[in-house]
C-alpha cells in the first residue's frame, strides 16, 4: 500500500474519531433535577370505565392515569379470559400492573418513557406480569376539561378517560417524588 494512502487513512480515522467525540459531547445535555410543568390540561387523575364490547374480548386493560407536572403514574387493570401466564400469576384472569414515567406532549402525540413498578411505585425487577421499560406512545384524539381520548399507537383501541380529580402542578426535585 502506498505510504501516502496509509497516512491518509490513519489521518481520516483520527479525524473521524475526534468529530465523533465532539458530537457526543455536544449532543449530551444535563437533565434538570426539577420537574417541568408538563401539560396543564392533563394534570389530575383520569379513569377509563370500560371498553366497547369488552365482554366479548379475550383480554383487555382498563387504565387509570395520574398526571402530576411532567410525571405520569399508570394503573392498569388487566382482564384475561385465556391463560397465557403461570397459574400463580393468573389470579382468575384479573390483575393489576403499575408504571411510572415522564411524558411530553408534541402536537397530538404523547411520548411516555418510564418503568413498570410495584404497587408502591418502586421499580419492579422480578415477579409476575410486566417489568422493565414502560414505553407507550399515545395519540391524543380528543381532550376537554373533563375527558381525554387516547389511542395507543401499538394497540389502536381508544382509551376514553374521565377526570375524577384535579391536581395542581408544584414542581419538585425528581429524587423527592
Amino acid at each position: 500500500m502506498d505510504k501516502y494512502l496509509k497516512k491518509y487513512l490513519v489521518f481520516k480515522t483520527y479525524l473521524l474519531s475526534i468529530v465523533g467525540m465532539l458530537f457526543s459531547i455536544v449532543g449530551c445535555q444535563r437533565h434538570s433535577e426539577m420537574q417541568t410543568e408538563g401539560t396543564s390540561y392533563l394534570h389530575g387523575t383520569w379513569v377509563q370505565d370500560s371498553i366497547p364490547h369488552q365482554d366479548q374480548m379475550l383480554n383487555y386493560t382498563l387504565h387509570e392515569f395520574t398526571f402530576s407536572c411532567d410525571s405520569v403514574y399508570t394503573t392498569m387493570h388487566v382482564h384475561a379470559k385465556t391463560k397465557t401466564i403461570p397459574d400463580s400469576c393468573y389470579k382468575n384472569g384479573k390483575w393489576t400492573e403499575y408504571a411510572k414515567a415522564v411524558y411530553v406532549v408534541r402536537g397530538d402525540s404523547m411520548i411516555v418513557e418510564g418503568i413498570y413498578t410495584k404497587e408502591n411505585w418502586k421499580q419492579k425487577i422480578s415477579g409476575c406480569y410486566k417489568q422493565g421499560q414502560y414505553l407507550p406512545r399515545f395519540k391524543i384524539v380528543h381532550h376537554s376539561a373533563d375527558s381525554v381520548v387516547l389511542e395507543n399507537k401499538f394497540d389502536l383501541r381508544p382509551i376514553v378517560l374521565r377526570k375524577v380529580a384535579e391536581l395542581i402542578c408544584i414542581p419538585k426535585k425528581r429524587w423527592e417524588m
